[in-house]
């Protein structure tokens, strides 16, 4: 069951119970906290949840194999709370990064290889923590580049689907 859903739940049950008797405020405070306890952010899959993830940034590959940049850019949740580290650079946040996305991406000029490597998702209800090495061997022009890196991308789910806000890349030690 989806966090929102089990919120509700539990809202709508400590309203009827409310109602229903007179119990001192302390009591009913333990009963919504037992409740929310079933729920375990921490070891639960989330199937669901991580099937939607994957399926985002499978779409996420697909828009920059495909150079379609503003579907790229579509993918990210924009705004004061975004951020981004790169390349052991300081921190940056939102125009940074559209603005790295649509030069770097807008450039290249064919895919050669973009393949995510040790793939791991994992998801704590509303929010899901995306980590992999790249592989990625791309075209600027004549130019090859090799872009094996640790990433770690961080997704909320929003109204409009999986959205990243957070994004870190930082170079994979040669020996690995």
């Amino acid at each position: 069951m989806k966090t929102k859903q089990i919120l509700a739940l539990l809202l709508f049950s400590l309203t009827f119970f409310l109602i229903s008797c007179k119990e001192k405020p302390q009591e009913i405070a333990e009963v919504v906290k037992e409740e929310v306890k079933k729920v375990d952010l921490i070891n639960d899959e989330f199937p669901q949840a991580k099937e939607e993830v994957m399926k985002t940034f499978g779409d996420i590959a697909q828009s920059i194999l495909d150079g379609d940049i503003d579907k790229l850019i579509s993918f990210h949740a924009y705004g004061p709370k975004f951020t981004e580290f790169n390349a052991g650079a300081p921190r940056v946040g939102s125009k940074e990064n559209e603005a790295h996305e649509r030069k770097v991406f807008g450039s290249v000029t064919e895919v050669l290889k973009f393949d995510a490597k040790d793939l791991k998702v994992a998801v704590y209800g509303d929010v899901a923590n995306v980590t992999f090495h790249s592989d990625f061997h791309l075209k600027f022009g004549e130019d090859l580049v090799i872009v094996n890196d640790q990433i770690t991308l961080l997704f909320v789910k929003t109204d409009d689907g999986w959205k990243l806000v957070h994004e870190h890349h930082s170079p994979l030690n040669k020996e690995n």
